[in-house]
């Protein structure tokens, strides 16, 4: 079991990691909300990104081929459809409110993992997952001033979802910052041609300044996140993401003026409970290290 300094240290590493994250999605959010078509912020953001981490990256020649690999491919392509439909996504809605529905991801994981990597299911974690999938439906509201915004924010979660289960398949096979640099790159060469097509603003420094923030707060806060993994089990990082939502309700305040309403705020609540109570469930477990590494959530 983790003692108290290292768990403290843990927790404030993930959340500066996590807060990098929102830095970069808040960027990214101006820019959209600003006009910029998402396609080119997302290929900016796996591409800048690639070209930063790529000398921490530790890639070699004899990992170029599984580049190629099907599943690696395919967990890149989860990743790429979740960045771009979360960019949609924040071009109309509040940050919070996006974060909040974009956690559907770790429950569609959860069914994923027991459909097809046959997990056995764990009757406090589905309950607490319950309980955070409450707050999902409180948040988006569906069928109550739900909009398409937020179907993409839904349909983000469920990419990124997929995209855990396929890096849990992949982690026993490759290591974690080869899985990282695998998405960006990946990423960035399949957006290409999206970004090459849409229409690129008149390029001056707020715009260039922006599209700098939302690559770096993104690759560094993956980063930190992967260098998490060294010194502690998945299972453990995972609940600490949803620290997320205090940064990304925050931002929200400070920089868009956001404030949820209180149907959202009681959803936040409870998808923060549920991410906490599967903290505590973890610590009274004291299980022992894993091989899954932490699962970024964007490049």
């Amino acid at each position: 079991m983790t003692n108290t300094p290292d768990l403290l240290r843990l927790i404030a590493t993930v959340f500066i990691a996590v807060t990098c994250v929102v830095i970069g999605d808040t960027a990214g959010k101006l820019l959209t909300g600003g006009g910029v078509d998402p396609f080119i912020v997302a290929w900016s953001r796996f591409l800048l990104a690639a070209l930063m981490l790529l000398p921490f990256s530790g890639l070699t020649r004899r990992e170029l081929p599984a580049l190629l690999d099907w599943r690696v491919l395919l967990r890149a392509g989860f990743i790429v459809c979740g960045i771009c439909c979360i960019l949609t996504a924040l071009k109309t809605e509040q940050i919070a409110n996006v974060f909040g529905a974009f956690f559907v991801g770790p429950i569609v994981s959860y069914v994923l993992a027991i459909l097809f990597l046959g997990e056995r299911p764990s009757a406090q974690r589905s309950l607490l997952l319950a309980l955070g999938f409450a707050g999902v439906m409180l948040v988006v509201k569906p069928g109550f001033g739900s909009s398409a915004g937020m179907a993409f924010a839904l349909a983000a979660g469920t990419f990124y979802g997929a995209y855990l289960v396929m890096t849990r398949t992949l982690a026993g096979a490759f290591r974690p910052r080869f899985l990282l640099i695998s998405q960006l790159l990946i990423g960035a060469v399949v957006l290409t041609p999206f970004g090459l097509q849409a229409d690129f603003p008149v390029p001056d420094v707020p715009l260039l300044s922006l599209l700098l923030v939302s690559a770096v707060g993104s690759a560094l806060g993956n980063y930190l996140l992967v260098m998490a993994s060294r010194k502690a089990e998945a299972s453990l990082i995972a609940p600490l993401v949803y620290s997320q939502l205090i940064s990304a309700t925050a931002l929200g305040i400070v920089v868009f003026g956001d404030w949820p309403d209180l149907v959202s705020l009681a959803g936040l609540v409870l998808i923060a409970v549920s991410g906490l109570g599967s903290l505590l469930v973890h610590q009274r477990a004291g299980r022992g290290r894993l091989s899954t590494p932490p699962c970024p959530r964007t490049p």
